[in-house]
């Protein structure tokens, strides 16, 4: 009996475990050189949902476009869940891009914020948000500045986390970019587009480019507006952060 009930205990572990990704029509012949594919940015997100259990059911369900998930999620009270694995590819990102990036999904950790766009996010919130960016970015070798905004690599489908967003906040704790000291205009042939690609947007959409820069560095939402264009106070931005990542000179 305790034989019988060995078996059946190792059977058991045996179907939970991971499948082996070794082809079945190769030779195993192992090498040590590799790594393990490792996320590179890390993309916030705002839930759009009337609570936290709601996205839960969500994130490990569908919405209508599909199947999706996220890596974290942080709800109103702080509360911080996780869905997937860090080193697992989470369906959060869909099309877009950021600077060479292309695929999102595989190069990113998504985190949720349980927030309808057009309120303000919690004290709670944003206080656990940067406790697992500290984690994240210590723990996962992330750049520190490599934190943006779903609607910064996708602004032609999305909104969050939208323009209240406290981008700022982030900024002084050391996460994502923010124009720092005193904004100066940029010198004459200061190329706007050129600036918007090397900080990393899309530009397929240049009006819908200029919204999600607005929501970001703005704090301000041009709604679907099709003719949203660049202001003197934008174009100083731009050229304080092209002077950080340095495509310009300061």
């Amino acid at each position: 009996m305790r034989t019988t009930i060995v078996v059946l205990m190792l059977a058991l572990l045996a179907a939970c475990a991971t499948p082996s990704q070794r082809n079945p029509l190769a030779e195993w012949v192992p090498s040590p050189n590799y790594n393990a594919r490792k996320p590179v940015i890390i993309v916030l997100h705002a839930t759009e949902q009337g609570s936290a259990e709601q996205s839960l059911r969500t994130l490990r369900t569908a919405n209508r476009g599909g199947k999706v998930s996220a890596h974290y999620l942080i709800g109103d009270d702080g509360r911080i869940y996780q869905l997937v694995a860090d080193g697992e590819r989470a369906w959060h990102a869909g099309g877009g891009s950021w600077g060479a990036i292309t695929d999102l999904n595989s190069a990113s950790i998504g985190i949720e914020i349980d927030n309808e766009v057009g309120e303000a996010y919690t004290e709670a919130q944003i206080a656990a948000l940067l406790r697992l960016l500290d984690d994240l970015t210590t723990r996962l070798d992330i750049p520190k500045t490599q934190v943006i905004g779903h609607s910064d690599l996708a602004p032609t489908r999305k909104r969050d986390p939208g323009s209240l967003f406290p981008w700022k906040q982030l900024a002084e704790a050391g996460y994502g970019r923010w124009p720092q000291g005193e904004l100066r205009d940029p010198p004459a042939g200061f190329d706007p587009w050129l600036a918007m690609a090397a900080i990393g947007y899309p530009l397929q959409d240049r009006a819908a480019a200029v919204r999600a820069f607005h929501r970001h560095y703005r704090g301000q939402d041009d709604g679907e507006n099709p003719d949203a264009s660049f202001d003197a106070e934008d174009l100083r931005i731009l050229y304080a952060l092209n002077a950080m990542v340095g495509a310009v000179s300061p």
